[in-house]
């Protein structure tokens, strides 16, 4: 079984359709993919990358994300995020991610994940 290191990569696609366009999600007046879509994508991908790496009962966590949206994709085209574990700290992960389209990088930016043990932190979120 692969080990939790830096230098996992993660993946994660998508096609665009008008559910996932910037007028959908309320971010914009254009159909083209939405920047939530293209940060929910990038998450994907770093769940990918390690989430089934973990013990039975972790999971992870967003915290952070900082990207860029540099081009816009139209419907009917497939984007793809890739994900970089470049740091790892007891339970924080920071990933480097980017987002490509059929032809060009559309987005790119820095992720930050914690590893969580999934009964505490459900129990202490029902608690709210």
């Amino acid at each position: 079984m692969e080990e939790l290191k830096v230098g996992i990569v993660g993946e994660a696609t998508t096609k665009v359709t008008k559910d996932n366009t910037a007028v959908k999600f309320g971010s914009g007046s254009v159909e083209v993919f939405a920047t939530p879509a293209m940060i929910g994508l990038m998450e994907n991908a770093a769940i990918n990358a390690v989430d089934k790496l973990l013990p039975e009962g972790q999971a992870t966590v967003g915290t952070r994300i900082e990207a860029t949206h540099i081009a816009a994709t139209p419907i009917g085209m497939e984007v793809i995020a890739k994900a970089t574990l470049v740091e790892l700290d007891k339970r924080r992960m920071v990933f480097k991610v980017e987002a490509y389209d059929e032809k060009e990088k559309i987005g790119e930016g820095m992720h930050e994940r914690f590893i969580i043990d999934l009964e505490k932190f459900l129990k202490k979120a029902s608690e709210k």
